[in-house]
């Protein structure tokens, strides 16, 4: 079964709306649930792993890790496969916040941008904040390719299987279980071990 495409929900919602939902969590006194999804295909990949989740706890406190994964690299696929994983994370930043965090964070443990869907030391994607959607030039919430993903879903669905596409109103579970078969993604060990 193919999963439909979303039908360019991206350029439905003006930039005022987006700065009114930043504005909404901004106000906010409880933190935000924010789910992300974390690669990486370069040097010891587990340990860039472990050490961006670290990192994470700057921006807030980490509530979940996925299981690692070993995945296939999809669309530019001559280079190392990935291990991935899923994090949830309980923040008071806001998004376009949170995005700037993540991007130091990359920069930080050595993320450089050189060639697009390439090797990366480490990838963090900002994947849902707190049912918000978001489209602006500097940040798309939910991540617009988010339901296509198999290495996005698999670890996703561990921690957060009922949780709804905030856009498309399936669930982290629903989506991933109709996805075709595609690249190969493995269980390898819980993040804890």
């Amino acid at each position: 079964m193919k999963c439909a495409p979303i039908q360019n929900w991206q350029g439905k919602q003006d930039r005022s709306e987006s700065e009114r939902t930043e504005a909404r969590i901004s106000r906010s006194t409880m933190p935000s649930l924010v789910y992300l999804s974390l690669g990486s295909n370069v040097g010891d990949r587990e340990t860039q792993l472990r050490n961006a989740v670290a990192r994470l706890g700057t921006t807030g406190r980490v509530a979940a890790v996925s299981s690692f994964y070993e995945t296939e690299p999809v669309e530019f696929t001559q280079q190392p496969w990935f291990l991935n994983c899923a994090v949830v994370l309980e923040t008071s930043q806001t998004p376009r916040q949170l995005m700037t965090s993540i991007l130091r964070i990359e920069q930080e443990m050595g993320r450089r941008r050189v060639q697009k869907k390439g090797p990366r030391m480490i990838d963090i994607d900002l994947l849902l904040f707190d049912g918000a959607v978001v489209s602006s030039p500097e940040i798309t919430i939910p991540h617009p390719a988010l339901h296509e993903r198999r290495f996005v879903l698999e670890p996703l669905a561990e921690i957060a299987p009922e949780v709804r596409h905030p856009v498309l109103h399936k669930t982290i579970l629903a989506l991933r279980d109709a996805l075709p078969l595609g690249p190969v993604v493995r269980k390898l060990s819980k993040a804890g071990r």
